[in-house]
């Protein structure tokens, strides 16, 4: 390929493929920046449909940021390694002015939803202050490695949960099929703090009554 006409295989084939054969002839036509970029970081952060005032609502709502991230980054094929969580009042709120975010740093990387919950209520636990009404909090998970090329440090005191790839697998299967839900139980049941329908996305896949209606 590499001692074709470059205008022949412009014309046949277009740019792309010519780029390619000048790349074989040594003349640098593909950028950098053209190679899919992996994402720095994932965030899931949602305002409240009602000020949250206690810890328990609290970390039901900060569970489910934290499942909705875990299964993002299972979808990028990363792990991740920090955790950071943040809480906030809502600044137009008089005299309730409280903001403050964690970071949890885990031994190893991991993709595994149990590692980024249990990281995320320790977290929740370091800033958390009675007597506010939050309005928001989010979940923001950093430092990513491919999950293919993972190593686990031999002499850490903490290791990965058992068949972690395996059961998180079958978990993203069964919570993509449309037939049911499966969640951690420190997420509950009733949220109790409802996120601002209108920021929810439709379910168009999994509930009929979200189906798009068409009117000629």
């Amino acid at each position: 390929m590499a001692n074709s006409s470059v205008a022949t295989i412009r014309k046949t084939f277009g740019v792309t493929l010519e780029r390619t054969l000048r790349e074989l002839n040594g003349e640098s036509c593909i950028e950098l920046e053209e190679v899919r970029k992996v994402k720095q970081q994932i965030l899931c952060s949602r305002s409240f449909g009602k000020k949250v005032l206690d810890i328990d609502t609290m970390r039901k709502a900060v569970c489910d940021y934290a499942e909705r991230a875990a299964e993002k980054l299972r979808e990028e094929k990363q792990r991740c390694r920090i955790i950071g969580l943040f809480i906030q009042t809502s600044r137009h709120a008089s005299g309730e002015d409280y903001a403050n975010s964690a970071s949890i740093k885990l031994e190893y990387h991991s993709s595994d939803t149990r590692d980024i919950i249990n990281a995320a209520m320790r977290g929740l636990d370091a800033i958390w202050r009675e007597g506010y009404r939050y309005y928001k909090a989010g979940i923001i998970l950093s430092d990513f490695t491919n999950s293919d090329i993972t190593q686990f440090d031999m002499f850490s005191t903490q290791k990965p949960f058992k068949n972690s790839d395996e059961l998180m697998k079958t978990l993203d299967t069964i919570n993509n099929s449309g037939l049911g839900k499966v969640w951690f139980a420190a997420k509950g049941g009733d949220s109790g703090y409802q996120m601002k329908r209108e920021m929810l996305s439709p379910a168009y896949t999994t509930n009929f009554d979200e189906l798009p209606v068409v009117k000629c």
